[in-house]
């Protein structure tokens, strides 16, 4: 399920936090279920644990994850919607916002561009 790239120019703690964040989203780990420990993943990937747990609090400041004190790290409950929400948002202003842009400059209105998307999705 999780793996990492050493050679990668991405940070090592920002793959660890990409990857639980991706494992939430396609619901490997649910809402209210326990994660690996930062135990666990730095012996399986030969990761420092530390940076391992610098990849998890990233989630926890994010609201996805939380701490148990002596039970480990758990998905939060509403993550996968937060996730969901989250990336709506950034598909709107990543395509659609740009997507209408240059419908404008070509002089397309809304009944144009809904064909277009209805074209598209069929």
């Amino acid at each position: 399920m999780l793996h990492f790239n050493f050679n990668s120019t991405e940070p090592i703690y920002l793959q660890v936090a990409n990857q639980l964040e991706e494992a939430i989203f396609t619901k490997a780990f649910l809402d209210g279920t326990q994660v690996p420990s930062t135990t666990e993943i730095s012996k399986e990937f030969h990761i420092n644990p530390a940076t391992v747990l610098k990849g998890m609090n990233i989630l926890v400041s994010d609201g996805l994850l939380e701490k148990r004190r002596g039970l480990g790290m758990f998905v939060t409950e509403g993550a996968y919607m937060k996730l969901l929400e989250r990336r709506k948002e950034s598909f709107y202003q990543d395509y659609i916002v740009k997507m209408i842009q240059e419908a404008k400059k070509l002089g397309m209105n809304e009944d144009d561009l809904i064909e277009l998307v209805k074209r598209g999705v069929d």
